[in-house]
């Protein structure tokens, strides 16, 4: 069976969990054909992967949101549209029962300029319709070019030639989502649509903070993020997420009840076994472990305000920060020059690094993010029987405290932003090593109970198998030693 994982802005070009999930389900069944549709910002990140791709990678596709319209000039382009087409358009810039078969025909149809038609008569009629009828109190002026801006990366994705495959895989809603919705549209292929975070309740989050946007034109694009999930949700044969409430947000959202699934995330808990232990030099700490992505959404200043308060209480913690700083390099530098302000002693920021070699001799883990999904580093810390202090996101709760067993806590839940309880969260464990020992070991049962890879790939050779039915396609399979990439 060929197998089309759509990824947005994550596999193969940076490290995290998402992109070891990915990474692993491609290593998972292979004897499958995976090809790659990626999405990312610009053609400066062209080919710079962060991983191996696996054998049964046959082929990398690529679209750039924030790319020229390359070739315009020899692109056929219609004065003007016809009249379904410019039904469609308006359609989709009213929101008004959204055709979009259509517009993936037109575009497909077309060869079409995306430069003239967003300057074109057409687009400016359909968005002055907009306009009168749902924003006349705001400059038409600024409304237009917010549109202009707006449609451009996603006319980008309704340009791209999907290609064929039995089934596409998209890992979000989105952009993702569109262009699943294409190749179900262009080639009869099933699609699946797996998210590990709500991508309309991520990018409302992120619109809601954003500085660069008017609080009038925040309201616009979050409707159209939503328009975007809601196709990727109607085409759909199945929806899967992380846990119950993720599930209950996709049905909120518009997913037909139906179609959705709870799938949740899996690890080989073996390649984390028999760790090894501390070395003489980091002796003598508390060693406090945060395995994350340097990046603003993680709140890693969070975490170093709470560690200096924790410090002052309990001398012997120390904070190592491992996982990459290259993402977002801005915020990297302004986290290393807090420390060096605030003159925070015993806090390590080590760059990538393989987790076995570290997580071993960790006390705890700590994870102080605004927004996850079901971390994996919560799943890793488990099986190394290391308990977690988490932020209330996601499905940390359920990770830590248990949703369908009676085990106990597996760690501690603070609320997100909130220094004294994280720093209390440290200390509390810091000072009490046997609480450490009966939290890690009760993740390890949680673990084993429902997080092993095993269950995952189970879950999804179901899916899989159902999928390659409706296609009337075999289904081969064959069993083989799975494993994540070190994030």
């Amino acid at each position: 069976m060929r197998i089309c994982i759509i990824a947005e802005g994550c596999y193969p070009y940076v490290v995290g969990g998402v992109s070891g999930w990915v990474h692993s389900m491609i290593q998972t069944f292979p004897k499958q054909e995976f090809i790659l549709l990626t999405i990312i910002a610009n053609r400066e990140l062209s080919g710079k992967f962060a991983y191996n791709l696996p054998e049964n990678v046959t082929e990398v596709h690529e679209l750039y949101l924030e790319d020229a319209d390359w070739g315009s000039v020899n692109k056929r382009h219609k004065t003007r549209l016809k009249k379904e087409e410019y039904h469609a358009l308006r359609s989709l810039i009213l929101n008004h029962e959204v055709e979009w078969d259509a517009m993936f025909d037109y575009f497909r149809d077309n060869n079409v300029s995306i430069n003239n038609l967003l300057m074109g008569e057409d687009f400016y009629h359909a968005v002055l319709d907009c306009y009168n009828l749902q924003y006349p109190d705001i400059v038409f002026s600024d409304f237009l070019w917010t549109m202009r801006s707006m449609y451009l990366p996603l006319f980008l994705a309704m340009s791209m030639e999907v290609p064929k495959a039995d089934v596409y895989h998209a890992v979000a809603t989105g952009y993702a989502g569109i262009l699943g919705s294409m190749g179900k549209h262009f080639h009869n292929g099933q699609l699946i649509v797996s998210e590990h975070g709500i991508y309309t309740r991520e990018r409302e989050e992120e619109l809601i903070k954003a500085e660069w946007v008017q609080r009038l034109y925040k309201k616009i694009w979050i409707q159209q993020f939503k328009k975007m999930s809601q196709v990727a949700y109607d085409k759909a044969d199945v929806v899967t997420s992380l846990y119950q409430h993720a599930k209950e947000l996709q049905i909120e959202l518009g997913c037909p009840k139906e179609k959705t699934r709870i799938t949740p995330n899996g690890i080989d808990y073996r390649r984390l076994e028999k760790l090894p232990g501390i070395s003489p030099e980091n002796a003598g700490y508390v060693h406090v472990g945060a395995i994350l992505r340097v990046t603003p959404i993680k709140d890693v200043k969070t975490m170093i305000q709470a560690f200096a308060y924790a410090k002052k209480r309990c001398s012997r913690l120390k904070l190592w920060i491992m996982g990459p700083f290259d993402e977002d390099p801005e915020y990297a530098a302004e986290c290393f020059k807090m420390v060096e302000t605030m003159e925070i002693p015993d806090i390590e920021f080590t760059g990538r690094i393989q987790i076995t070699e570290y997580l071993g001799w960790m006390d705890m883990t700590i994870l102080t993010s605004i927004s996850e999904g079901q971390p994996l580093t919560i799943l890793e810390s488990f099986a190394a029987h290391v308990p977690v202090i988490a932020t209330d996101v996601g499905n940390c709760k359920g990770l830590l405290y248990g949703e369908d067993d009676d085990f106990g806590h597996a760690g501690i839940l603070t609320h997100i932003m909130n220094i004294e309880e994280i720093a209390t969260a440290m200390v509390h464990m810091a000072e009490n090593p046997e609480v450490r020992k009966q939290m890690g070991d009760i993740g390890y049962r949680r673990l084993m109970r429902k997080y092993k890879i095993e269950d995952m790939k189970k879950t999804y050779e179901g899916i899989y198998r159902e999928a390659a039915q409706r296609q009337n396609l075999v289904w081969e399979d064959k069993e083989q030693d799975e494993s994540f990439t070190d994030r």
